[in-house]
């Protein structure tokens, strides 16, 4: 009877364990990135059926001394995807983990995709301030910063396009003038040119003298001829010339006239620039992952510009994962572990502006509460009674 007060603690014991990791379960069922854990139960060791202690082998009559749990395993189904509204928030759909790096340069892994750039403009952990970590060209692992990168310098104009019709029904010498012909320079600067066009038809039919002028300097000139059929001869359609405003390096710059440009008798001319392809400097209005989980920073001049690519890791098998807290796991066999990025094979694809929920099931959980409530009632149940057996005993003696 003895032994049966031992099998007993031994059950009240396991499920107690058991509640535990079901209650922990149940209170992360709104944590991002949460994995829920199963604790798993063993029989203990046997004994011959005459409780002597010798081995179970000595007799086919086996008895047991209680129930034994052997750890928790954790579970790695997906969770459900959720949008926040957030672009440093990110989700994982597939077996890809986000790489942290501590301040003690200890590495962790989580499913938690909650992310920020911190004072330093480097991308960390909301909930503890670990630096997420990126992988460069040759798979090393990187922090993923937008430092050095928040204005963008754009760049000079270099090819100018132009659109409509110049009339053709002028006289020799007459002068038609094009202006709102915008340019950027080295330095991001725009510039307001205007083209100053005078009829050489007596010299060449369908001919005209292309002046550039900035202000009333002339800083480009060049010959545009159109064909009888009222479109710019090809080796003419494109004019170019060296622009260098005053105390700035020159950039080659290119009139293109050989779409959409005609010369016909008309009662105005539509000439006119149609667009250009320099652009102004910016500054850094936002920074998300796109969906190969490279940074991608915005700036206001409509420019984007591509960083590094988050690191991914996954494992070969869950017995090489360990829970860490704060939402992490850590590396129990470094042999199963390997380093990746989104979208190749297994790691799996990343989402912006969504955080992974926890897998926890509730209605499982539930259920297994119920039978660990009625485990832990039966293995008190049975030390209730071998005391009451134990007492019984006593009595007949005193009697």
């Amino acid at each position: 009877m003895l032994e049966s007060i031992y099998v007993g603690m031994t059950g009240l014991l396991g499920f107690s364990r058991d509640l535990r990791v079901i209650a922990n379960n149940t209170a992360n069922l709104k944590t991002p990135g949460f994995k829920s854990s199963a604790l798993q139960f063993s029989d203990l060791f046997y004994t011959g059926g005459n409780l002597s202690g010798g081995g179970a082998s000595h007799s086919r009559a086996q008895v047991g001394f209680g129930l034994n749990t052997t750890g928790t395993t954790i579970s790695f189904k997906q969770g459900e995807l959720r949008q926040t509204g957030n672009d440093l928030d990110m989700a994982v759909d597939g077996q890809g983990l986000f790489v942290l790096r501590d301040a003690n340069g200890k590495l962790s892994y989580t499913r938690d995709g909650q992310f920020q750039f911190n004072a330093d403009g480097v991308l960390v952990s909301r909930g503890t301030g670990a630096k997420v970590m990126g992988l460069d060209g040759e798979g090393h692992l990187i922090e993923l910063t937008f430092a050095g990168q928040k204005a963008n310098p754009g760049k000079p104009t270099s090819s100018v396009k132009f659109s409509g019709n110049l009339l053709s029904n002028l006289s020799n010498g007459a002068e038609q003038t094009v202006g709102g012909v915008k340019v950027v320079d080295a330095t991001g600067g725009t510039h307001t040119l205007s083209l100053k066009l005078t009829s050489t038809s007596s010299t060449l039919a369908g001919s005209w003298q292309v002046e550039v002028m900035d202000g009333t300097t002339v800083v480009g000139s060049g010959q545009l001829v159109f064909g009888s059929d009222g479109k710019p001869q090809p080796d003419t359609a494109v004019l170019s010339f060296s622009y260098a405003p005053e105390g700035q390096r020159p950039t080659a710059v290119s009139l293109d006239f050989t779409t959409d440009v005609t010369s016909f008798a008309a009662q105005t001319s539509t000439l006119a620039m149609a667009s250009q392809d320099g652009i102004g400097p910016g500054s850094m209005t936002g920074a998300a992952f796109d969906a190969s989980g490279a940074l991608t920073i915005s700036y206001s001049n409509g420019q984007t510009q591509k960083g590094a690519q988050l690191a991914f890791a996954r494992f070969d098998s869950p017995d090489a994962v360990g829970l860490a807290g704060d939402n992490q796991f850590e590396v129990l066999d470094e042999r199963a572990w390997h380093l990746g990025t989104a979208g190749q094979g297994a790691f799996g694809n990343v989402h912006s502006g969504m955080v992974e929920i926890s897998n926890v099931d509730l209605s499982q959980e539930f259920s297994n509460l119920v039978v660990t409530q009625r485990g832990y009632q039966a293995s008190s149940q049975i030390i209730s009674t071998s005391n009451d057996m134990l007492q019984e005993l006593f009595s007949m003696k005193s009697k």
